[in-house]
């Protein structure tokens, strides 16, 4: 029986690395969508190792990423970021790390920045070879998951769009959203199926030797058959065959998918703050 892979400590290494797989999975899903919708302005730009992000003015991804990990900032680096997102016609948000430099949270404090939302960002070990478990009873034995082609691109949109269907309003953003990540060069989409018929999807970007997980989404009719247990296995196992030792995922504190993650064995590294002005 292999000995477990053990834990690295929840310090400024892991961080940087969490933060930039992460960063670099929305410079994937931006560049995706220029792509797709040439004239939705969607861009980034990095400064001082921090990463600015337009997706459009209320997309989720509008904001900044590993702002002051990497490097102490200076004002001028602030008044550049704001910049970008004014010259969009955005709002300015900043997601800050606790381990990020304090020259950051000095700046964010002088410039009249508040938090409005916290983000657990969290992880575990995972290594080639050793058949890195998922908890949990078994499931549906008819449920299988399975990465996805191209081809499939649009199956794996609707999927997860009907994940959201008790709210239209957020169906119909999250059909445009996943048909966007599912074309993102560094993204790898999966599905669970039940005698061939979809009925969850879960995403994955990998950078750096981490695995982001993210694109959770199961249908109202196939919940509570294991799928998501499925996608998880079939992501860690795909992940540490292509030599990543990390898995990486993000939750609401205290949130259901809190709780799911850490009955997997993930681990909150640290809680992040995201803020505008007040």
């Amino acid at each position: 029986m292999s000995e477990p892979l053990a834990y690295p400590f929840s310090d400024l290494s892991l961080a940087r690395r969490l933060e930039r797989a992460e960063a670099q999975s929305n410079i994937d899903f931006v560049e995706a969508r220029a792509r797709a919708f040439p004239d939705s302005r969607a861009q980034h730009l990095e400064v001082a190792g921090t990463h600015a992000m337009y997706d459009g003015v209320d997309s989720p991804l509008t904001q900044t990423f590993g702002l002051g990990m990497e490097q102490a900032m200076v004002p001028g680096d602030m008044d550049r970021l704001e910049v970008f997102f004014k010259d969009l016609g955005a709002p300015v948000f900043h997601e800050v790390s606790p381990l990020a430099d304090p020259s950051a949270l000095d700046l964010l404090n002088r410039g009249g920045y508040e938090p409005f939302e916290f983000t657990s960002v969290m992880f575990r070990p995972i290594g080639a070879g050793r058949g890195d478990s998922v908890k949990g009873g078994p499931g549906s034995p008819a449920v299988s998951a399975r990465l996805v082609g191209a081809a499939e691109n649009e199956l794996w949109a609707q999927t997860a769009s009907r994940g959201w269907s008790e709210s239209p309003e957020i169906g119909a953003f999250m059909l445009t959203f996943s048909r966007v990540s599912a074309m993102k060069t560094s993204g790898h989409a999966f599905l669970a199926e039940i005698d061939g018929v979809a009925i969850a999807t879960g995403g994955l970007t990998i950078h750096g030797g981490v695995a982001l997980l993210a694109g959770a989404s199961t249908v109202p009719e196939g919940r509570r058959r294991g799928a998501q247990n499925a996608l998880l296995q079939a992501r860690l196992n795909f992940a540490a065959e292509r030599g990543c030792d990390i898995a990486m995922m993000c939750a609401a504190p205290g949130s259901a998918s809190q709780r799911n993650a850490e009955r997997q064995g993930f681990r909150i590294a640290y809680t992040r703050a995201n803020g505008g002005r007040g």
